[in-house]
């Protein structure tokens, strides 16, 4: 656990040393990367749908530059590790792609060229933003991020409530059903459809469910497990069973619900609350940064009221080792100019509204990323991101799937099947992945 504690106090640093940084320094292959590179070609398979636009530009911007192509494919939501799969038994494969952590890695490790000697590893802020595969630095995070309960200020006040009634699972819940109590008179509903289509679904079936796995690696002391022991799955149940019982639309209707459907419920203020991150920023500011705020996923644990937003990354980069040395070169020289050129630092600071773990990372301008390190900057305690740790894909389709059935019929009998996804089913997945 040390580790994760680590890279989410230092998130708090980041942010202090992106004001004072101020801009990067100078375009360019910085030293020990040379320009000389540009016989090679750079293929980047981008996991963010929300920030393809900005990429595509970036690329132009490089090619342009420095003359070295650069294509950007970015995988649709939920596919990306299909896509990866497809991709990478092309001829012309991926020189750039990304794993989620020690799970992803994996799969992969074989196709990682090792970043250690890389220039981008000397702009790393800490070494706990490296994935390292023994003595190799196998992946290098490119950003940092926090998710939780997104709100709208003013529907909050509307309804009579503000944050600072919301510091726990009991007031969440009091709050929650009291807006549903009384929502044809105020208009709106609690929560946005949770919706559980493959657009959606990985936000209760990955994120959600790492608040459990969070606490019970808490207990014990660890940072993984091949046999979770479901220690805080009725807190599970209890927030899931808030989610659908007041939410935009009926539980049974959930299982055809998008994220765009979801995003477009939050946007128009059809509902309060809705469960996503930092990343969502762009999808939503029409609605005004001052409307903007995060509050932690509440799931009735003792303590909670001393708990921040869940923070970290899933998001490495690694470099294709199988691809030539030429495009290794450009690849590693187009990574570098990303975190230390001024076109690539704002454009993944400002326009795509990332953190980055890099020596040039800007205060943001993201406002959930503000409003999320106001809870740093209340000594609250972020909760790490361990769902990288979940034995695999499959295992989060058979828990969501188990959520949707139980969504339709609440019963004992329904939950105890999710139990058996989350308990049976980790022991199952981890086993056949040794």
């Amino acid at each position: 656990m040390k580790k994760r504690k680590v890279l989410a106090v230092l998130l708090a640093g980041i942010m202090a040393a992106g004001a004072l940084t101020g801009c990067s320094q100078s375009s360019g292959s910085s030293e020990g990367e040379s320009s000389d590179s540009a016989k090679g070609e750079v293929y980047y398979l981008n996991f963010k749908p929300e920030a393809d636009e900005y990429w595509q530009e970036l690329a132009e911007t490089y090619t342009e530059e420095t003359g070295v192509p650069v294509t950007v494919l970015t995988a649709a939501s939920g596919e990306y590790e299909k896509t990866l799969k497809s991709e990478m038994a092309k001829t012309n494969a991926p020189t750039l792609f990304q794993v989620n952590g020690p799970v992803g890695l994996a799969s992969w490790k074989d196709y990682c060229y090792d970043l250690k000697d890389s220039a981008i590893a000397g702009e790393l802020t800490d070494d706990s933003f490296a994935l390292m595969d023994g003595d190799k630095m196998a992946g290098i995070a490119y950003v940092i991020e926090n998710y939780g309960i997104i709100y709208n200020k003013a529907l909050l006040e509307k309804a009579g409530y503000t944050a600072d009634d919301i510091t726990n699972f009991d007031s969440l819940k009091k709050v929650v059903e009291d807006i549903t109590a009384r929502k044809d008179e105020l208009g709106f509903s609690a929560f946005t459809s949770a919706g559980m289509d493959g657009s959606s679904d990985w936000r209760f079936k990955t994120h959600l469910a790492n608040l459990p796995i969070y606490y019970e690696y808490k207990d014990e002391g660890i940072d993984n497990t091949d046999a979770i022991k479901g220690t805080y799955l009725d807190n599970y149940r209890q927030i899931w069973d808030l989610y659908i019982n007041n939410a935009t639309c009926e539980p049974t209707e959930i299982s055809t619900k998008t994220a765009d459907d979801a995003t477009a419920e939050f946007v128009t203020e059809e509902a309060v609350f809705y469960q996503n991150g930092t990343w969502e920023y762009n999808n939503i500011a029409d609605i005004g940064d001052e409307n903007l705020g995060i509050l932690p996923i509440y799931i009735g644990v003792e303590g909670e009221e001393n708990q921040g937003v869940c923070t970290g990354t899933e998001n490495y980069w690694c470099v294709n080792a199988k691809a030539s040395e030429e495009d290794i070169q450009a690849t590693l020289d187009f990574m570098n100019w990303c975190v230390t050129s001024d076109e690539g630092v704002e454009a993944m600071c400002k326009d795509m509204g990332f953190v980055i773990p890099f020596k040039s990372n800007l205060e943001s301008e993201n406002t959930l990323v503000n409003e999320a390190n106001k809870y740093l900057e209340e000594g609250k305690t972020p909760v790490s991101w361990n769902f990288s740790t979940m034995p695999s894909e499959e295992w989060k389709n058979g828990v969501g799937s188990a959520l949707t059935a139980y969504a339709a019929d609440q019963t004992d009998e329904n939950w105890e099947k999710v139990v058996t996804a989350f308990v049976d089913g980790w022991a199952t997945e981890a086993a056949a992945a040794k």
